[in-house]
């Protein structure tokens, strides 16, 4: 009796142990998130995806599947961490929910903390109907913001593709884009989503002929633009390469930057006299300067040996080395970076300007400056447009090659 009494206790101990385990761990394949904001649900959508002892998580916006760090469980719950933003997802496991909170740290180190909740086998946006539409959106839009008090508007170009119900698109402005939108039209208005990790993008507007009329602009929580735009098929923005430029007088840029290990490095070192040097201004934290890392990083590990050299400038949110190095070295590690990343200072874009005083400002992160053989400030692009923009992010990669051949050139 005694060994049947144990051998029953084993088996229920078993199928226990086994019911946890289902219990705590997540549903491999797509989930829909929703996180609420003052603008109403803001929905994602993302894969989840077992490897060994740990996860794979990828947000998933339009054609874009960005990889989140290594996720894992921790009692009850999900962890899903992006180090790089300094922010993450917390989220109970319940079978096929997930339930908990999202927060990221701002910049004066407060945080910002929204509920999160999610659904397995979701795989719509703002809507699970698949249906024709009789609203018709334009593929190019004039769009304008306005901030909340209506004192500062923001130019842009509004770029969509629509199939059916669904739609996926971008909004160009001078400093960069918006990344990858993905929404869909319900009746007669537009309604598009991201989420990165760092941002939480809700754009809504009423689809009226050749108009987006009404529009609002949630981003993060709280904060709110209104907008409105016009179709458009030639709408375009200023000129990148007239935005930020040397004030008279002067020809280069000079700085004195700490690396990773404390050394000061500037463009008089060795490493960098006689080449063709591309100077990026960014910062560890900025989705815009992850898309350009991206794109730098494999280009310099390609053309480094033709006599060009790469040299990131990084304004974080700390100068502290000990807190900004750290997510510094976690880019580097992410996108392959074989080039040197600087502390340079605070992300804050006056006093980021004061530490090259040469420039008539920063305007936005990322900034690329190049820089001919002779150390001379040859072009100055601000802003960038990633992939998320199609033809644009293919005109500036062709435009980027076409100037450092010619620089190498000379």
């Amino acid at each position: 009796m005694k060994t049947l009494s144990n051998l029953l206790f084993a088996s229920i101990f078993i199928l226990f142990l086994n019911a946890c385990k289902t219990h705590s761990e997540p549903k491999t394949g797509i989930w829909r998130a929703v996180i609420p904001t003052n603008g109403g649900e803001l929905p994602f959508n993302f894969d989840i995806q077992k490897e060994s002892d740990a996860y794979s998580v990828f947000i998933l916006n339009g054609e874009e599947k960005l990889k989140m760090d290594k996720s894992f469980i921790k009692d009850d719950s999900l962890h899903i961490p992006m180090e790089i933003f300094d922010a993450e997802i917390v989220a109970k496991i319940d079978d096929e929910k997930l339930t908990g909170y999202w927060k990221k740290m701002r910049s004066n180190f407060t945080f910002l903390k929204g509920d999160f909740t999610a659904e397995f086998g979701k795989t719509y946006r703002f809507t699970e109907k698949k249906e024709s539409v009789n609203t018709s959106l334009a593929n190019k839009y004039n769009v304008l913001f306005l901030s909340e008090d209506k004192k500062d508007s923001t130019v842009s170009v509004g770029l969509f593709k629509s199939k059916g119900n669904e739609v996926t698109g971008t909004f160009l402005t001078t400093t960069g884009d918006y990344r990858y939108l993905s929404g869909n039209i319900i009746e007669d208005s537009l309604k598009l989503s991201c989420f990165d990790g760092t941002h939480l993008f809700l754009f809504k507007a009423k689809i009226e002929g050749d108009k987006l009329t009404g529009g609002s602009f949630w981003s993060g929580l709280s904060s709110l633009e209104t907008w409105e735009g016009i179709k458009d098929d030639n709408a375009k923005l200023p000129d990148e390469k007239t935005l930020t430029y040397l004030k008279d007088g002067y020809k280069t840029i000079a700085f004195s930057f700490p690396n990773q290990e404390g050394k000061k490095i500037s463009l008089t070192d060795e490493r960098y006299k006689g080449k063709v040097v591309v100077a990026q201004i960014m910062g560890s934290w900025c989705p815009n300067c992850m898309d350009e890392s991206k794109f730098l990083a494999p280009w310099y590990a390609k053309n480094k040996q033709r006599g060009v050299e790469v040299i990131g400038l990084a304004y974080e949110k700390s100068i502290d080395p000990a807190f900004a190095f750290p997510k510094i070295k976690r880019l580097k590690e992410r996108f392959g970076i074989d080039y040197e990343v600087l502390l340079s200072g605070t992300n804050d874009k006056a006093e980021a300007s004061k530490t090259l005083p040469m420039l008539n400002h920063v305007l936005g992160f990322p900034t690329t400056i190049f820089i001919d053989k002779k150390g001379q400030v040859r072009e100055i692009h601000t802003g960038f447009s990633g992939p998320g923009t199609g033809k644009y992010y293919d005109d500036f990669v062709s435009d980027f090659n076409r100037l450092v051949d010619k620089l190498l050139a000379e």
